[in-house]
């Protein structure tokens, strides 16, 4: 193995072995209270899902493959930014077909926090991911600092997100089917 293409990545096993950690029990968590809820009759369609929902598992996933590719003990830094690079630019990707989702769906109307959270800052996200692994073998040490506060950022979206979800339900966004008149 080239010593010079793995020396950036050693200082940053720690950071990844914890946020890859982090999100895969909130991963986890995640269809815990999904099933946990099944009982529940949703108010709102599977595009409301797809717009709002699945997005969250997908910014978890992200972090966590994130944090494998980083770990994995890599021959070149190029195959690194390689690899990364695909990440990045399938995330750009799913969020503009996440933007579309939010836009078809009619159950919920978006607001500007929703925006941000659900829609901009994840592909902000993405394309700082793409953008970092396009320059990780000219610029090792600030590339990896990007990567590493993309996958902070994406797993602090996740969070927001788990959360905004959980508190859509608590406040009555679901409701338990009602029983047919006899």
């Amino acid at each position: 193995m080239e010593e010079g293409a793995r020396l950036p990545l050693v200082g940053w096993q720690n950071f990844y072995v914890i946020i890859g950690s982090s999100a895969a029990a909130l991963t986890g968590l995640q269809f815990v209270v999904i099933a946990l809820i099944t009982e529940i009759r949703v108010r709102s369609s599977s595009r409301q899902i797809d717009a709002f929902g699945t997005p969250t598992i997908v910014h978890f996933c992200g972090v966590l493959l994130v944090s494998a590719v980083i770990s994995a003990p890599w021959l070149r830094l190029s195959s690194v930014g390689l690899a990364l690079g695909v990440c990045g630019a399938a995330g750009v990707v799913y969020g503009v077909v996440t933007v579309r989702r939010a836009r078809l769906q009619k159950g919920y109307r978006p607001v500007l926090e929703d925006w941000l959270w659900h829609a901009i800052f994840p592909l902000i996200a993405y394309a700082l991911l793409l953008i970092a692994a396009v320059l990780l073998q000219s610029y090792p040490q600030r590339a990896l600092f990007v990567i590493g506060a993309t996958a902070l950022l994406l797993l602090f979206i996740g969070i927001h997100n788990a959360w905004d979800t959980v508190t859509y339900i608590a406040v009555g966004g679901l409701q338990k089917p009602k029983k047919p008149k006899a």
